[in-house]
């Protein structure tokens, strides 16, 4: 058999059939493409998923979905989860059984997650700061690598929070922060997250502020009488949108500080027991919640690995189809070829070798089809930590 006369009447072919040949390679193309995809991107977020949930031995947060109170207090995500007030911090941490981290997020900057939470929540993360110091004053804030690189910001730049309105009757404002460190990359949701203390984000949500010293109030801000030196302040006096070092002691909240909002908290108990008896005192609870978000990660996967198995099955049905269609087009293309194939046998071709041409069809199709679906699937190995992320956003 002349291999090279084969393929260069092989090739012949699918350069003068290219359209159906294209069609062919995309229609097998999805046969392999799609599933493996589909095992990969599931398995992929399992990975990223559960990792974080195993790190994180109990989350307290207001009853309702738990799931949501997951991806709140693990990925920032579901920010409009109902909240629970800054006692219930100090109520763990009095118990003795536990340390508890507060986690307030709900407002965002820039597309990225503005998280209120304490220092310890870096030691319990293990992030590492790529420049930069921690959360010192109000005001300030500490950024993910992402966040960074993305929107150009350095030591000393600053970071504007997205009103949730675009009128807001209340009078809230806006806060500039200053942007005081960078986190190294951890390849986690940290990497997006704007994180500052507590007391900014009830600073941004407007329950509390600054006021502009009297004395230092501009003259169109005063009102003078002639009974009296003293200065009073009309309404044009507003609330500061910038916490900066000279207006940092004016800053005061309202109300009770053991009422301010937190979505989540992240309870860590000292031991087996303690976090047993802790589960214990919240079981009954009405108002609140204590999750393993482990166990909500593992009924997450269970259902989506129940229905992953019949899209993939579906798939299946579907990709036998596709293959038989292939094969049934193969077949038409034999005897459309018949007339071809006449010429070549007059001219000596023997039977083996025009069986070989069909092949060589088939082959170049297959091959093609896998090579696209290599191609594919890494791509899809490339972009699956943007897609998770997109899919918990």
């Amino acid at each position: 058999m002349n291999w090279g006369g084969l393929i260069f009447l092989g090739m012949r072919y699918v350069q003068r059939n290219r359209g159906k040949v294209t069609l062919l390679i995309a229609a097998f193309t999805l046969v392999w493409l799609l599933p493996l995809s589909i095992g990969l991107l599931v398995k992929r977020a399992e990975t990223q998923l559960r990792a974080r949930a195993v790190e994180t031995p109990l989350l307290l947060g207001k009853t309702g979905s738990a799931l949501e109170l997951t991806f709140n207090g693990l990925y920032f995500t579901k920010p409009a989860i109902a909240t629970l007030p800054y006692r219930q911090v100090e109520e763990v941490r009095e118990s003795g059984l536990a340390e508890a981290i507060p986690l307030y997020a709900r407002f965002s900057a820039a597309g990225y997650r503005i998280v209120g939470t304490s220092l310890e929540y870096f030691d319990f993360r293990g992030l590492e700061y790529a420049e930069g110091r921690p959360l010192l004053r109000l005001g300030e804030c500490v950024i993910g690598a992402t966040v960074a690189k993305r929107e150009g910001l350095e030591e000393g730049d600053s970071l504007i929070s997205s009103p949730e309105t675009l009128f807001d009757l209340a009078g809230v404002y806006p806060l500039k922060m200053k942007v005081v460190g960078i986190l190294a990359p951890s390849s986690t949701p940290d990497d997006n997250t704007v994180f500052v203390d507590p007391k900014t984000t009830w600073i941004i949500e407007g329950l509390g502020h600054g006021h502009v010293e009297a004395s230092q109030s501009s003259a169109d801000q005063q009102i003078k009488t002639d009974h009296t030196e003293a200065v009073k302040l009309n309404a044009s006096v507003v609330q500061y949108n910038e916490v900066t070092p000279e207006n940092a002691a004016s800053f005061h909240f309202h109300g009770e500080i053991g009422d301010n909002p937190f979505t989540s908290i992240i309870v860590i108990p000292n031991d087996a027991k303690s976090q047993a008896i802790i589960k214990g005192r919240y079981a009954t609870s009405e108002a609140l919640q204590l999750i393993s978000p482990e166990e909500e990660m593992d009924e997450l996967f269970a259902t989506v690995f129940g229905v992953q198995q019949l899209v993939l099955w579906l798939l299946g049905v579907v990709g036998a189809a596709t293959l038989l269609i292939g094969g049934l087009v193969f077949l038409l293309s034999y005897r459309l070829r018949r007339e071809e194939f006449g010429h070549l046998r007059r001219i000596g071709a023997d039977m083996a070798t025009l069986r070989a041409l069909i092949a060589f069809e088939a082959g170049f199709v297959i091959l093609s089809s896998m090579v696209v679906s290599g191609i594919g699937l890494f791509l899809t190995d490339q972009l699956a930590p943007v897609l998770i992320r997109s899919m918990l956003g």
